[in-house]
C-alpha cells in the first residue's frame, strides 16, 4: 500500500515537473517571437538629430553609416566605440570613404570598450565629459534592444534616438524563413535576457 502510494506521489510530481517545463518553454517561446516582431518593426527615425552620435562597431556598415549623419550634421561630435587597439582614425577614415580632417575635428575613437556592455560604460563617460543631453545610437537592427537597454541604464538622464543599421544581406522582416538569421536573433534574444537579469539584480542589490 505504501508502496503504491509512493508512486502515485512521484508520478504527480514528475507531471508538476513535465508541465512547469513545458509552460517555461511555452513562455520563452512566445518572449523570443514577440522580442523578433519587434525587431522586424524597428524603422530608421525621420530627421534624426542629436547633440551626439555614438557607433558600436561590429561591422563597416555601421560605421560608414555614423559617418553619414555625422558629415549630414546630424550630430556636433561623434565616438565610434569598440574600435581594435590596432586601428587608427587614418584606416577607419580609408575604410568608410571619409574625409580625414573630420576625424580631427569631430570624432572620437574607444579602444576599451569589449562588448555592449563596455560600450554603454565608455560611452556613458565620454557623454558625462561634454555634457551632452541628446544622443543618437548607431547600432544593427537586430542589436538595437540591447543597446538601447545597457545605454539606458547607465545614461538615464540622456535621450537616446535609436538609428538601425540594416544590412543587405540580412532580411529580418522574413526572420522565420531563414534558419541563419532565426539563430542570430535566438543569440542576441538570450543575450538581452541575461542583460536585463543582470541590471534587474543590480538596482536590487543597491
Amino acid at each position: 500500500m505504501e508502496i503504491a502510494v509512493t508512486r502515485r506521489r512521484m508520478g504527480r510530481g514528475r507531471l508538476l515537473v513535465t508541465s512547469a517545463l513545458c509552460i517555461a518553454l511555452l513562455y520563452v517561446a512566445v518572449a523570443f517571437v514577440s522580442f523578433a516582431r519587434d525587431i522586424a518593426d524597428i524603422h530608421v527615425p525621420t530627421d534624426p538629430k542629436a547633440d551626439a552620435i555614438v557607433v558600436l562597431t561590429g561591422g563597416k556598415e555601421r560605421i560608414e553609416q555614423a559617418m553619414r549623419l555625422l558629415e549630414e550634421g546630424r550630430a556636433e561630435r561623434l565616438l565610434i566605440s569598440g574600435v581594435h587597439p590596432g586601428s587608427s582614425a587614418r584606416q577607419i577614415a580609408r575604410a568608410t570613404s571619409t574625409d580625414l580632417p573630420l576625424f580631427a575635428c569631430c570624432v572620437d575613437l574607444d579602444r576599451a570598450a569589449l562588448n555592449t556592455f563596455g560600450n554603454a560604460a565608455e560611452t556613458a563617460a565620454w557623454v558625462a565629459r561634454h555634457d551632452f543631453k541628446t544622443l543618437m545610437v548607431v547600432t544593427s537592427a537586430y542589436h538595437v534592444p540591447r543597446a538601447e537597454l545597457e545605454l539606458a541604464d547607465t545614461l538615464p538622464n540622456v535621450n537616446l534616438v535609436l538609428y538601425p543599421v540594416f544590412s543587405s544581406e540580412r532580411d529580418l522582416s522574413e526572420w522565420y524563413a531563414n534558419f541563419d538569421t532565426m539563430k542570430l536573433l535566438m543569440r542576441e534574444y538570450v543575450k538581452y535576457t541575461l542583460a536585463r537579469l543582470r541590471i534587474a539584480v543590480d538596482r536590487w542589490s543597491i
